[in-house]
């Protein structure tokens, strides 16, 4: 019975974790499914997706949109971004709306026309980062929400992260709670600028609920195995000790 305990016990885990694996497979799987939909549906207007001075929707991460305004010189750098296998810089850039294709109505009722963090492409190193185009410009590109707040401005110029937070503090406000990641400027930006790939899933944080729940179950009839084997050992162990547990049995001793 021990040894059936314990084949169970190592078929459950197994199971459990089996389908645990699948479950985030699954979960990358429906989110990489979402993106390619947003990617074939083409860019939409800003407005038709966020808005600014709003918590940014779920829905909304890799959404393809387009929104025009006029790019602000308060540029920064964002450290230790990877493309092409090196590491370098985000350039980060104020974007002053002026057309999110709602005519202005989205922010009617702020305090002026929003900034939207613009992440115009990757460069090796800080001299290489180019200024922005002057003169107002149409950028493409898909929503990223804004990241948790990290260290901040490590030096003038440079962050660690693209928080909406700290934006607004350095850039004033209103402000988008995620930024764009340019694929498309019009006219166009700077070729010493590299583009950014559009979102891929690369193991997701997403879960598939019902195989979550499959391993849940697997988990819950190990546990059961291992419970029913203790209560078995503590059945053994009382009678051991009972002295009338044999009462009656006396009539069958040689």
């Amino acid at each position: 019975m021990f040894i059936v305990m314990i084949a169970a016990v190592a078929v459950c885990a197994n199971l459990g974790v089996w389908q645990l694996s699948r479950a985030y497979e699954r979960g990358a799987q429906a989110e990489q499914h979402r993106l390619d939909e947003l990617s074939q549906a083409g860019p939409r207007a800003l407005a038709d997706v966020l808005v600014p001075q709003r918590a940014f929707p779920g829905a909304a991460v890799g959404a393809s949109v387009t929104v025009t305004g006029t790019f602000e010189t308060d540029q920064l750098l964002v450290s230790g971004r990877a493309a092409d296998g090196a590491t370098g810089y985000l350039v980060l850039t104020p974007l002053r709306v002026s057309d999110d294709g709602s005519g202005g109505a989205s922010w009617a009722d702020l305090s002026g026309a929003p900034v939207i963090p613009v992440v115009r492409g990757w460069v090796a190193t800080p001299d290489d980062a180019p200024a922005a185009p002057s003169g107002e410009v149409t950028v493409t590109g898909y929503l990223q929400s804004s990241e948790a707040v990290g260290v901040g401005i490590v030096t003038d110029g440079i962050t660690d992260s693209i928080s909406s937070g700290q934006l607004a503090n350095r850039w004033g406000g209103p402000i988008y709670s995620g930024y764009l990641v340019a694929s498309a400027t019009d006219p166009a930006d700077s070729e010493a600028l590299t583009l950014l790939p559009r979102p891929t899933v690369q193991g997701g944080e997403g879960v598939n609920l019902q195989n979550l729940f499959y391993a849940l179950q697997w988990w819950i009839f190990g546990l059961f195995a291992v419970g029913l084997w203790v209560q078995m050992l503590r059945d053994e162990a009382r009678t051991g000790r009972d002295p009338d547990a044999f009462a009656g049995w006396e009539q069958f001793r040689d």
